[in-house]
This record gives C-alpha cells, structure tokens and sequence, in this order.
C-alpha cells in the first residue's frame, strides 16, 4: 500500500524514565467499577437512535446486570435525553444503589442545563470534559495549552458552583481530558491537577479523572505506560479514581482495558459488545468475561447471556456477531473432529473426576455459566465433523452410548450427509438419521416372538433354549434351537430355516436408555459376513433381552442389503 509513510507515530509516549511496574503482573486482582455508557456513547452510534421508551427499558436491563453507575446522555444536547433524564428522576425509576451519570462541554450555558436536568436527582456523576490533544489545540481550537486549561479550570468551579445549589443531591465529579491519547502526557497530568485542585476530592467525595483513548493511537502496552503515568502524577492520588474510556480504532480496545488496570486505573466506562462510534467502545461483555474465566468475580451478571444479546439487539437494531466473545452464538461451537474428541472427554472427565474445577479443552469457560446448552451450542456436526462429536450428539441428546468401534462409521455417515446436503445436521436430523440406518430393522427378517429358557446338567455348560417365531420375505417359521447364549441359540435358530446364514459375532455391548424414550434399554450387535465386512445393528426394546434380539436382526438385515441370503 501507498502512503503509509503520513502515518508516522502522533501519540505522547510518557518519559522513558518511568520504571512501569505494571508489567510485572499477570493478573487481574480484582473487578474495576463500570460505568455504562451504553445509553449515551452507544447510542449516539445508532443509525437510528433509541426512542425515549427503549431507552428506560435498556436502563433497567443494565440495573437488572448489576450496573451502578450508567451515562444516560447528554442532556443539554438533545431534548430526548432531557426527557428520558426527566423521567427516570421524576417517575423514581433509578434505584437508590445505582448512580446516573451525564455528560457536558465546559462551556457555561451547556453546564446551566445539565443541572436543571438534574433537579431532584438522588445520585449522579457530572462528568465534565474538554479537548486537551495536539492536534485539536492546533487544528480546531487554535488555543494555547494555557488557554485549553483556562477552558478546564473555569469549567471545574462552575460545576462546582452548580453542585453546592442542590444539596439535596449526591453530586461527584468526573473530568476527561477529551483525545488524551494524543496530548502530551506531561501536559495532560497538568490539566487535570488543576482540575483536582478546585474539586478538592475526599475520601467519602472522591473525584474522577477519566482518561479516555477517544482514538487508538498506540499499541496496548503505551496506552498502559500512560496510565502508570498519570497515576503516579497525579495530585490527591488517594481521593482520586482512575477511569479509562477506551475505543476501539486499533482492534485493542479490551487490551488497552485490561493493561490499563494492570497500570492502576480503577474504572471502566464502556459498552455492552462494544456498540460505540467508528469500530466501537471497549466491550464490558468481553472484559468482565474475562475476569470471570480467571476465577475474579466480574460484579456484574450475564449468566443469561442469550437474553441480554436479545434485549440489546432488539433496542439497538445491531447484530452481536456469531463469533462475538462470549455471546456470539457459535463461540462455543466445535465442528472439527478433534476438538468434538476433546471435548467430549474433557466434559466427562471433569463431571466425573472434578466437577469444581473447570478445564475442559477447547472451552475456556462452561456454557452453563452464560445460559448456553451442550447440546445444541457445543457439539454442531458438520461436514468437518468426527465420530466423537457425533457420539457425543446421540448420547447426549437420544441416551445411546455408542460403542467406541462402531463411532468411527456412524462418525463418517453423518459427515457424508452433511456434505452431501451443503448443511449443518441438527441433533434431531443426526438421530434420524441414524435410526433409520441402525435401529430395530425388521425388513426382510423379523422375529417376531422369542421365548428363551435356561438348562444345565452337570456335564455341560449352562445352555440357552430358545422358541421363536421367524418371518423372512413373508415365509413364517415356528422354530426351536439353543446354544450357549440368547443370540447363539437365536442364531442356530435361524440356520434351520431355507435360507443360508453366514456369518460371525464380533462384539455386542447393552445399556439402559437414560434419556427420554419410550425404549428402556439399547442393545448394539456387530457381525462379520463372509465378505469380511462388518455390520452393526442397534436394538431396543423394554426387555434388553428382546432388545439384543432385535440388534441381531438389524445388523443381519443391513448385511442383506451387501450380502443377499438365499434359500
């Protein structure tokens, strides 16, 4: 590509002497606050914004998640964000635990009616801001960096001023040095000095100074070093919470979150699946999922995640997409064989040899957690698919354990229909499949009545009779024969009709049908015909007695479609 020569660095690197202990930790300790900026940030990206009636019902899905603080707009700016402020304050539909936050210009008419929005609020943030980067001081602005602090400072008093009108309300403080990602860092630690120094923050009135990367403009690790930066720059550290606001212009968005905790920020603002303006806000989804996978609680609740992504998609008109962290609907979906293997025995094994402790391969967190199936969300059965996920569908969803040397053919059968349709198999459309193909096939044998009784003496071996009734082709035999078990003495039955069998037991294995199901038991017989092939039927039946005869009938059947019996 051409041109790429005028990208050349703009960001403010923080001093090389700064020794950025941050990136001696691996983890996450603990949960940052979060502040939702879902109603704010998030909708003023909608090609349609949201109507005054979707936004009290996203308000109350963001309390119902766990949010205590949540951007609601920017009342003086539009006259619907007046109103829906007006309205959750005068129809008390803010909870006392939760804190609104509202957003204005330092500019003085634009502060005038951000309070009189919030007449008679319990609880709120108002969160001041101004344009502090190079290249708006040079370009928009044409001010001078003392002219871009007059601008900060004049702001913080008349907030301040506003806020000592209405003590009936719990009023904080919250300045963002607007485009920090491209101020100079040691000129941003000065604007908001002097921001700290008029607000005079305490221990039970801390203020927030939020530091937003309002463009990607770095790699993560920078973005971190600037945050170490001005935590340890700045004044009343103690009484001051750290905020980050980061977007998402460079794909890192949860990066630049995560590394800027490491470096001391305290709070999150951000969105639900990073819904935000260009590529997005930082995605809170993804980063309270996060903490989650490494045992940190998030603090916020999205053990219904298929519901959340409904709700937010119908109030926003956006997509949460297939693969979206988390939330996307095939995130933890396995088509390949191997994985399907993996984690398949991976689920048993930690459902038997460790259930409080996760470590399934393949899946970094239970799809339980976040309201997910195993069945339908897990184990999708395409034409990449392996025998072990398909096993893993039939038992899962049908109760029958397929015995490991009859999977590999099943396993290929499916992905053959797969292939063969250009589509993904359903778990209804894998046992239907595999029914008709194994399951109790009476055509053109049938036994229709089988009477077993056992008898021993004490020269021999315990000996099975047997007295059935045969149908072959519509030819009816009333027969009696035994051998030294149920399907030998069946089998020496059927060598008394007109027909020739040839062929021998390989295995044969039984189990009760645990899932739901008319059968109770499953029986699975293979034989080898004399083309040296082998044949696998299933049987089932209330008796798994009657249950193993009909799995010898359907494997000889299935052998009668390769190999024709003949009188």
């Amino acid at each position: 590509m051409k041109n790429f020569e005028k990208y050349k660095i703009g960001y403010f690197p923080p001093p090389e002497e700064m020794e950025y202990t941050w990136m001696k930790k691996d983890h996450i300790e603990k949960a940052p606050l979060w502040c939702s900026v879902d109603l704010r940030d998030g909708n003023q990206a909608l090609i349609v914004p949201m109507s005054l009636e979707e936004k009290i019902d996203f308000f109350k899905l963001l309390v119902d998640i766990g949010f205590k603080e949540i951007e609601v707009g920017f009342p003086a700016a539009s006259e619907t964000e007046y109103e829906f402020l007006r309205k959750l304050i005068d129809e008390d539909l803010i909870p006392d635990d939760v804190t609104v936050q509202v957003l204005t210009q330092s500019r003085p008419h634009i502060i005038d009616k951000t309070f009189e929005a919030l007449k008679g609020v319990k609880h709120a943030v108002v969160h001041l801001y101004n344009s502090t980067s190079f290249a708006q001081r040079q370009q928009v602005f044409r001010a001078s960096k003392e002219e871009i602090i007059q601008i900060a400072k004049d702001g913080a008093v008349l907030v301040k001023e506003y806020a000592e009108k209405y003590p009936e309300s719990d009023f904080r403080f919250e300045y963002s040095p607007e485009s920090f990602t491209g101020t100079e860092m040691d000129f941003a630690a000065e604007i908001c000095n002097e921001v700290i120094d008029i607000w005079q923050p305490t221990a039970e009135k801390k203020v927030i100074i939020n530091l937003p990367a309002t463009v990607e403009m770095s790699m993560p690790h920078v973005y971190a070093n600037q945050i170490e930066y001005m935590c340890t720059h700045l004044h009343n550290r103690e009484n001051v919470i750290v905020s980050l606001h980061p977007h998402n212009d460079r794909g890192t968005g949860v990066a630049d979150a995560e590394l800027g905790i490491l470096a001391g920020a305290d709070r999150i603002e951000g969105t639900l699946f990073g819904n935000g303006e260009r590529t997005g806000n930082v995605d809170i989804v993804t980063l309270a999922m996060n903490l989650f996978s490494h045992g940190i609680d998030p603090q916020l609740d999205f053990a219904e995640m298929p519901k959340i992504v409904e709700a937010y998609e119908g109030f926003t008109d956006m997509t949460v997409t297939p693969r979206q962290p988390y939330a996307g609907a095939l995130v933890f979906a396995a088509f390949s064989g191997s994985h399907q293997d993996a984690i398949a025995k991976g689920m048993k094994w930690v459902e038997e040899k460790n259930p409080d402790k996760w470590t399934v391969p393949y899946l970094p967190i239970d799809p339980h957690d976040v309201g997910r199936e195993y069945d339908g969300d897990v184990i999708r059965i395409n034409s990449q698919s392996g025998k072990g996920g398909v096993a893993y569908i039939l038992e899962q969803n049908y109760g029958y354990i397929i015995p490991p040397a009859m999977r590999s053919e099943v396993g290929y059968m499916m992905k053959d229909l797969s292939d063969k349709h250009h589509e993904e198999l359903t778990p209804a459309s894998i046992f239907e499949a595999f029914e008709k193909e194994y399951i109790n096939d009476f055509t053109p044998i049938d036994i229709t009545h089988a009477t077993f009784s056992h008898f021993s003496d004490t020269k021999t071996e315990d000996t099975v009779a047997v007295r059935m009734r045969v149908v072959i082709d519509g030819h009816q035999y009333n027969l009696e024969a035994d051998g030294n078990g149920r399907l030998d003495a069946v089998s020496n039955g059927l060598k008394k009709t007109d027909y020739h069998f040839d062929y021998k037991f390989v295995t044969y294995s039984e189990h009760a049908i645990s899932a739901d199901s008319s059968s109770k038991a499953a029986a699975y017989v293979c034989i080898e015909g004399k083309d040296g092939n082998k044949y696998w039927g299933v049987g089932t039946h209330a008796d798994i007695i009657l249950a193993s005869v009909n799995a010898l009938v359907s494997a000889l059947n299935r052998m009668n479609k390769k190999i024709h019996f003949v009188k």
